[in-house]
Formats: C-alpha cells, structure tokens, sequence
C-alpha cells in the first residue's frame, strides 16, 4: 500500500498539549489523496478483487469521501464505478466523485437512502458492491493508518478516532492493539447521528429515524452488522460531541491551524476537547480524517461555534 497511498503527515501543536495537558498527534488524513483516508479502503479492496470481479464494474453508497475514494482506486484500475448519495451531499464532494470518472446518482435524504438504492441497482446491473464500511477488506485499508502513525511516534498510547458506520475505527482498533494490546481506542459521534454510541453503550441497535449534522461524513442511521462486534471487542470507549463543537474544532483548525477541515474530520479533535477531563492519556492520537469541505457553509458553521460559551471556546489553539 506505501506506493499507492500518501504517508500522511503526524502534526503536534505546543498550544494544544499545554491546554490539554497531554503530547497531541495529529494525523492527516486531510492531506490523502482525494482529501480523506477512504482511498486506503477502497485501494486496497479493489487489490482484493478477482479480474472477473473488477470487469463487472464496481458500485456503491456514499456521504462522500467513499465515493471519492472508490472513483479514484477504479479510475487507476481502468474500472467502471457508479456511486450512489443522498442528495444533500456537499457539491465539492460531488463533483470531485465525477472528477474522478465516476456516474454518480443523487438520491435520498441520507446515507441509508443511497444505500438502499445502490443494492436495488446493484442487483439489476451486476456490479460488484464495494459497501463504505461494513467490509473487512476496507476495514484493513483503513487499519493502514494506525500502523503509519505508531510508526511515526511511538509513544501514542491513546486514539481518538471519528465514527460514521465504524469502518475507519474498527480497521485503527484493530491494528492498534494488534501491536500494543494496551493502547486505547475512543471513538467520537455527532450527537445528533449517534446510532454506534447508542448501540455501544446501551447493547441497542437502532436504526434512527433522521440524521442532520454538519459532519455529514459520519451522518449513519445505523452501525455496521460487521463493524459493531468489532467495535464492541476493541474500542475502549464511544462519546458524543454536539453541533456547535465540531463547527468549534473545524473553525480552530481553520483560523489557528491553517488547515481545513470538514465536520467529520473535526470530529475527533473536538471529542478530545470536550472530553479531555475524562481520557487518561500522556500521548494522544488524534485522527483528521478529511479536508472536503464545502467552503460555501463556513459561515454556518462559525455561527455555530459562536453558540459555545465563552469557557469552552478554543480561540487561542496554535498548530
């Protein structure tokens, strides 16, 4: 995977560790090719495949960053891709998708709507269905990333990590422990998309009903059948973080960090500012899992880090 993926940067930020009173490691992923660690998924998924597999074309369902992904891992392979999302999916994320080659189909209000429709197309065209997540071939891909950052710094002894259908965590927790048993692994849900936080806390799965957040990437209904065993086995803990403290994460990234984020790839960092108290951790990973941001929404979303009290802002963070 070396040569076909970046080896994305690990980040640290003196400001932030003095806050927090912990070493902080950021890694990336923003800075992967297409913008997002999806490409490692669906790279190595493809590597997977039969030729007979790969001749049928490739389809699937996607906030996003999958689908960008996926479209690129094909348009290398000489691969036909169709790509299925949910109507609300930021146009710099669509339009990047076709960028790529890819036939990209706009349907329904969420991720769980494409999905639905992509298996309904699927079965008439004979594709082969590469899922975002629920996969353990992605998951693998995915894991490639933990095994980069421990490489970098060894002394990580905690990951935070974002959580949509829990592809990206699992395949971290997974390859994390794999190495060092006693590294912990918390993941990180939009409180209004939290179906894995519930599911992980409470033994329920459920499907909700709506998801809305501005961490679209991570906007799921529901856990992975084969994600949420994993996740049960491997992650130490799931917490929430609401609206106005990913927008807060995304907007200190932005003015202080130079760097742009989306929702999702705020996540984690926001996870780790909301939570610090609570994560027993001298060197801390923080997973910046994408930078596909619709730079149209920016001021939305500073409005919504506005609506954080003065205490919980983060102002004066310096990467």
């Amino acid at each position: 995977m070396d040569h076909i993926v970046h080896h994305t940067p690990l980040r640290t930020s003196a400001t932030l560790d003095q806050r927090t009173k912990k070493n902080v490691y950021f890694k990336m992923e923003n800075q992967q090719k297409t913008g997002a660690f999806k490409f490692r998924g669906a790279s190595y998924k493809l590597m997977r495949l039969t030729q007979e597999q790969l001749a049928c074309g490739v389809i699937t369902a996607s906030a996003g960053n999958h689908a960008q992904g996926l479209a690129l891992a094909a348009h290398k392979l000489g691969v036909k891709a169709t790509i299925y999302m949910a109507e609300s999916t930021p146009e710099a994320k669509v339009q990047a998708t076709r960028g790529y080659g890819a036939n990209v189909v706009l349907t329904g209000e969420s991720f769980q709507e494409a999905y639905e429709a992509s298996l309904e197309h699927q079965k008439k065209c004979g594709a082969t269905f590469v899922h975002p997540f629920d996969d353990y071939d992605i998951m693998a891909g995915q894991g490639t990333m933990a095994l980069e950052m421990l490489e970098q710094e060894s002394r990580i002894d905690t990951i935070i990590v974002p959580i949509g259908g829990g592809g990206l965590i699992s395949g971290i927790a997974v390859a994390a422990k794999s190495l060092d048993p006693d590294i912990k692994v918390i993941g990180v849900q939009a409180a209004s998309a939290a179906a894995m936080h519930t599911a992980y806390h409470q033994g329920v799965v459920e499907k909700l009903d709506k998801v809305s957040t501005i961490a679209e990437g991570i906007a799921v209904k529901q856990p992975g059948e084969k994600t949420l065993p994993i996740i049960q086995h491997y992650v130490d803990d799931v917490v929430t973080v609401s609206e106005a403290e990913i927008a807060n994460a995304m907007v200190t990234m932005l003015e202080r960090g130079k760097t742009l984020v989306e929702g999702a790839g705020a996540a984690a960092l926001a996870g780790l500012l909301s939570h610090n108290d609570q994560i027993d951790s001298r060197h801390c990973g923080v997973i910046v899992s994408g930078g596909n941001f619709d730079i149209g929404k920016i001021a939305h979303v500073q409005s919504l880090a506005n609506q954080l009290k003065p205490e919980k802002s983060n102002k004066t963070l310096v990467l």
